[in-house]
């Protein structure tokens, strides 16, 4: 559980400031962390304390209300010290969204609040039984005997896996399928988010996340076994999802700015490495590595691969703001109204680009680092493969081969992109 009391963000260029004042500390240990396999947890109380993860809680709730494009540029500049530590409030900041889409003011109000004083919320989302990832077990039944007039009772069984920040939360962001009639249960079928406290009865979080990168995101599995949850900690996706919310715009949008930072953290390193420790190759007839022509040819190329994505990113961000800014009096978030889909979808092919770009980037230059800094790079003491090993492990989020076929789509057809959540 997180014991930390957080300070308050009130502006964008207080949190840039305040997440590349992390970042820079981040880094000097994020190599030795990624070896050892060192959860970050005293680093994450001090994000927890900074106030950055609460730079979304709206305005009436005491919080900054920071638009997307911000929590973007905070996420990537957090991923260029660490981007294990830049991932795990990820969820966060989408549950938070979904809370401020389709939550109820009581559960705002609860939320937010707790929020505001330091918790964190972590996914338990993915599974590995059915036919695709879309595809979820886990159910959601009502308690058959309940108080009369009492809160209505629910049960969480399921097992989840790739649970991003489990094993540093204070709050579980359960997806469950309620299947349950109408009359038995209170609520519509479909699909709900169980807010769950980690350290609930019947709840087991298990350290196996085994990834060749991205190693300390605590990414493990948790299992529900008869976990107990109020309707009041339920909230509907399909609010949310199954409409052009701008919902996944938004999620992606995160997931892009990892990526880029990983690319630049990336770049950095691969300068820094090549100005003290690389050798000039004996044919350029220099005395320096940095005055060789066709390294310093290749670094030009990984610095328009770099800023590229950073720059895609930046315009992602502000059509997802857009979004959120010509919502219609009234809306919560990135609700939209009948002439504001074509925005939503607009925003989420923008994203998508930036996604495509990122990716890229990030394993392009990540794998370039031992191009251009010759065979000594590949010493393991150096450790630079970790850059590698999280791009091409955080890359596999989402494909961008569907990124493409959604952006095609629009250009050939004015096709707006599906509203699941994750484009």
């Amino acid at each position: 559980m997180t014991v930390v009391t957080a300070e308050r963000i009130t502006t964008a260029a207080q949190a840039v400031a305040v997440a590349a004042e992390l970042a820079a500390e981040f880094a000097s240990g994020a190599a030795e962390r990624d070896r050892t396999r060192r959860l970050p947890h005293e680093e994450l109380d001090q994000l927890s304390a900074s106030g950055l993860l609460a730079i979304t809680v709206p305005a009436a709730f005491g919080g900054a209300d920071l638009p997307p494009s911000v929590v973007a540029e905070v996420v990537r500049i957090l991923a260029t010290g660490d981007p294990n530590i830049a991932q795990v409030p990820h969820s966060h900041f989408v549950y938070l969204n979904l809370l401020r889409l389709a939550g109820t003011p009581a559960q705002q109000h609860e939320y937010f609040g707790r929020v505001l004083a330091g918790a964190r919320i972590a996914n338990a989302q993915s599974e590995r039984g059915g036919a695709t990832v879309a595809d979820i077990a886990t159910v959601l039944r009502p308690v058959r005997h309940q108080v009369v007039d009492g809160p209505r009772r629910f049960v969480v069984d399921g097992t989840k896996y790739y649970c991003t920040g489990s094993l540093f939360a204070d709050i579980l962001a359960v997806l469950t399928r309620l299947d349950d009639p109408l009359a038995v249960s209170g609520l519509e079928p479909g699909e709900y988010v169980a807010f769950v406290p980690a350290l609930a009865s019947g709840v087991r979080i298990i350290d196996d996340w085994d990834a060749l990168g991205q190693r300390t995101t605590g990414s493990g599995t948790v299992e529900f076994d008869g976990v107990q949850v109020d309707a009041q900690n339920l909230v509907a996706r399909a609010a949310a999802v199954n409409a052009p919310t701008g919902y996944g715009a938004f999620a992606q949008l995160l997931h892009a700015a990892i990526d880029a930072g990983i690319a630049r953290g990336a770049l950095e390193a691969a300068a820094e490495f090549t100005r003290t420790h690389s050798r000039p190759w004996f044919e350029a007839e220099v005395a320096r590595a940095v005055d060789d022509p066709l390294l310093v040819q290749r670094f030009g190329e990984l610095a328009v691969s770099v800023a590229a994505a950073e720059a895609a990113l930046v315009v992602a961000g502000a059509a997802v703001d857009a979004a959120v800014e010509n919502a219609p009096p009234g809306a919560a978030g990135l609700t939209s109204t009948a002439g504001a889909p074509g925005e939503a979808g607009r925003a989420s092919i923008s994203v998508a680009t930036a996604k495509i770009l990122a990716d890229r980037a990030a394993n392009e230059v990540s794998a370039a680092i031992f191009e251009v800094g010759g065979t000594r790079s590949a010493a393991a003491a150096h450790r630079l493969d970790h850059f590698w090993r999280n791009a091409r492990t955080h890359t596999l989020h989402d494909p961008v081969r569907w990124k493409y076929q959604h952006i095609g789509r629009a250009v050939l057809r004015d096709q707006a992109p599906p509203s699941h959540g994750v484009i």
